[in-house]
């Protein structure tokens, strides 16, 4: 075992490249989805695809559960052996319970494993990751290179066009009026994560073409104010209007890179099919 060698964990909201998918130091605690009483593991026996197909035609609503303890624990025993510690990069603490699974799994393997609330989900995470591997290239000290990525957290923005309003009524989380209403008019609500890592409400848009300018335009105005090398759009199961974003984006702000994926399973049951969400980081002056 090298000294100071350092693993990198996260959950299954993360949206993993195939160069980390590959990586040999990072290492993948997936979120468990429930259906009809059946649960899945997001990712290892249940494809985004396959959700969406249980979406369209269970009429109980899927549900998502954080990773149990021992998941964590029993991967942190393993990494004990090949590691002197770990960067546990997760979903918003806000927005799932897996920062305390984690937190707990790392107790119970008694293993020096740097917890870090990425306040965001998706790509968010996996800019984190890339980020705290370049660190580990230039200091082997796991705690400041987790300060480090904990500030660079702060800098993440997001913008997300729910496809419909199907999934938030079906779940709960919007009454039948709202549901009525909204359906009629055509409302196209944007939300975002804010720096606490909270979903929240940024505006309420009428029609889907007015949603996409309007969230190209708050692109721009960030673009216009900080250092942006990149924007990511990641999309359920509509990789169409993803690239038809991607496009106008390239018309707006021609020298940025824009990255296409798609949002994991664990995601897609909240968000719902035909959601687009922006993600971008306002790089350290």
């Amino acid at each position: 075992m090298s000294k100071g060698k350092i693993a990198f964990v996260t959950d299954s909201t993360a949206y993993l490249s195939k160069e980390l998918q590959q990586h040999p130091d990072v290492y993948v605690v997936p979120i468990v989805v429930i259906s009809e009483g059946v649960e899945y593991e997001d990712g290892v026996d249940l494809s985004s695809e396959q959700l969406y197909e249980i979406i369209r035609t269970n009429k109980q609503v899927p549900k998502t559960s954080q990773p149990n303890v021992s998941k964590f624990e029993e991967l942190y025993e393993h990494l004990k052996q090949k590691y002197d510690s770990a960067i546990a990069v997760h979903i918003s603490n806000k927005l799932s319970g897996t920062i305390s699974s984690s937190l707990a799994g790392k107790e119970q393997a008694e293993f020096e494993v740097e917890i870090v609330d990425s306040y965001s989900l998706s790509h968010a995470i996996t800019t984190l990751i890339y980020k705290g591997l370049q660190l580990t290239e230039k200091m082997d000290n796991v705690k400041n290179i987790a300060n480090e990525l904990r500030e660079e957290a702060k800098r993440s923005r997001n913008l997300i066009l729910l496809g419909n309003l199907d999934q938030l009524y079906k779940g709960g989380r919007m009454s039948g009026a709202q549901f009525l209403l909204g359906n009629v008019l055509q409302i196209k609500p944007i939300l975002s994560i804010n720096e606490e890592g909270e979903l929240k409400l940024l505006e309420r848009v009428r029609s889907e073409k007015k949603a996409t300018n309007r969230i190209i335009d708050l692109l721009k105005q960030s673009s216009d104010n900080h250092t942006i090398k990149q924007v990511q759009i990641m999309h359920g199961n509509v990789l169409n209007k993803a690239n038809e974003l991607k496009a106008k984006i390239n018309e707006t702000i021609p020298n940025l890179e824009v990255i296409v994926g798609e949002i994991s399973s664990s995601l897609a049951v909240h968000a719902g099919e035909g959601t687009l969400a922006m993600i971008w980081h306002e790089e350290k002056q």
